[in-house]
């Protein structure tokens, strides 16, 4: 059986401008993407834009246009994002599109002829920048309690989902499944809230009309959260499948970020539930990005703008950077100094340094010929074994998604082969010809270590990795369709050229 893989970033909303947090998300599900694709799965990896509700309909009346012209000129800047950051995701979806709405509609409709969805009458306190229902003992200082923001009194007719039906069966799930919330932290939030009690939720809005049409009641227009959830598997042609995508792809991975823990793990699950459909496989919802350690607000002028960083450092610095600098799943902090710090260290240092320290000397013992490897001594031995157990430690941690973790095993076989040249000392074997097939043992161990360490890689930093295999003769044009084979060592008298500087150090004044 074909092994699969399906993972999900949040749908974008596209009142935001693109930043860091958008950014991290989405390289980390391309990074699972990239990883599973090298260990022979079948991969979908979906991104997207939410472009209905409250808030896009009153943004584009104040700027003079339609809902859906303000719509089309925003998504162009994800989509321009992610074509810098170099994703691979296999499809965008936009929930203005017309197989997003046709999902959305013959859910209401399954879940409806259940008999959970019922129409009545709802009255509570609404927070339009978070598009969320809040009872008076929730608010805080009579304000929304997420977001500090005013609230406004509603009352209206509304069709209601019976969320509170599905409370046991929801509990008892993530009870059964430890990993169904990721981290524990969130696991934790989430059980508690459960256990607490839930209510029956309203699904439906008549007081704007920008959104999804109720069927067969279109004063009403679809709770932008129902209608932007269902983008997961109107995305894989559900309910029809004429592809047989939700068929190969379904339940999905969806990585998102902490403020919308509960629609993803309460809401999205009992939605599932009542259509009788599997839950996701889990869902992991990483931390906030604070900058220079503050919060990002448009008002402090302190969002980070990836375009500017990509354009300023490369895309694969700021790709290795974001995923190796916080344990993915708690907070972190953005600074300039500390990005200079890891390019001017793991990058320039290390990995760059070890590039262009084993070319060099290859160019100037081999004439730029991968040798034959002579007898192999007890430190060779230990180096080689390196090898293979960082891929096993490093394919172990990319499961769980530590990505932080992942890239210190990495560096680990990297500053080994830094090591062994310091240990072995390539300079003086050379100035002894009967040393010759020793030099030749070290010098194929070192290259073949670039290898491995390119093959590691990819995932996070794909066009190093391009740039390290074609130094090394390997043919890259299957590199992100097909499954590595570690085990394949360079071949001797293989051309190897000489590598430029991959990472120029940073001088900080």
């Amino acid at each position: 059986m074909e092994k699969t893989f399906y993972i999900t970033t949040p749908i974008y909303y596209v009142n935001d401008v693109p930043h860091i947090g958008h950014a991290y998300t989405t390289l980390a599900c391309d990074v699972m993407a990239r990883f599973k694709r090298a260990r022979g799965y079948q991969v979908a990896f979906l991104t997207g834009t939410d472009e209905h509700g409250q808030k896009v309909e009153a943004a584009a009346k104040a700027n003079g246009e339609t809902p859906l012209e303000l719509a089309d000129r925003v998504v162009k800047r994800f989509q321009a994002l992610w074509d810098k950051l170099n994703t691979s995701h296999t499809d965008f979806i936009r929930t203005t599109q017309e197989r997003h709405k046709h999902t959305v509609q013959e859910q209401f409709k399954s879940i409806e002829a259940k008999g959970d969805i019922y129409l009545g009458e709802y009255e509570d306190w609404y927070c339009t920048p978070c598009e969320t229902f809040w009872t008076e003992t929730q608010m805080i200082n009579g304000n929304c309690p997420d977001c500090s923001r005013a609230t406004t009194k509603l009352k209206e007719e509304s069709y209601f989902f019976r969320m509170s039906k599905y409370q046991d069966q929801l509990l008892a799930h993530i009870e059964a499944n430890p990993d169904f919330i990721q981290p524990k932290s969130r696991r934790n939030e989430i059980l508690s809230f459960v256990r607490e009690g839930l209510r029956d939720l309203s699904i439906s809005r008549t007081s704007f009309s920008w959104g999804i049409p109720v069927p067969g009641n279109e004063k009403h227009v679809i709770y932008v959260w129902f209608d932007a959830l269902t983008n997961y598997i109107s995305a894989l042609g559900y309910p029809e499948d004429h592809n047989k995508l939700f068929a190969t792809f379904w339940p999905a991975v969806h990585v998102i970020g902490k403020d919308i823990l509960r629609f993803h793990t309460v809401y999205w699950p009992t939605f599932l539930m009542a259509a009788g459909l599997p839950l996701p496989r889990q869902i992991f919802a990483h931390g906030w990005w604070t900058v220079e350690g503050q919060k990002m607000s448009k008002s402090l002028r302190n969002v980070v703008e990836p375009h500017m960083l990509a354009d300023t450092y490369g895309v694969d610095t700021i790709r290795y950077f974001l995923l190796r600098e916080v344990p993915f799943g708690l907070d972190g902090d953005f600074s300039h100094s500390a990005l200079i710090g890891r390019i001017n260290s793991d990058l320039a240092n290390d990995l760059g340094n070890l590039v262009s320290r084993s070319s060099a000397m290859l160019g100037k013992y081999f004439d730029g010929t991968l040798p034959q490897p002579g007898i192999a001594e007890t430190i060779d031995d230990k180096f080689v074994s390196l090898f293979s157990e960082t891929v096993t430690k490093s394919d172990a941690l990319l499961d769980e998604m530590a990505f932080n973790k992942a890239l210190i095993a990495i560096w680990e076989l990297i500053s080994a082969g830094n090591k062994y040249i310091d240990e072995t000392a390539p300079w003086a074997l050379a100035k002894d010809p009967e040393q010759q097939p020793r030099l030749a043992t070290v010098m194929y161990n070192l290259v073949d270590s670039l290898r491995v360490i390119a093959l590691l890689v990819t995932p996070f930093m794909p066009q190093t990795a391009e740039k390290i295999l074609t130094l090394l003769g390997r043919d890259i044009s299957s590199l992100h369709t097909e499954e590595f084979d570690f085990s394949v060592r360079l071949t001797p008298g293989t051309r190897i050229d000489k590598a430029t500087p991959m990472f120029p150090r940073i001088e900080t004044k």
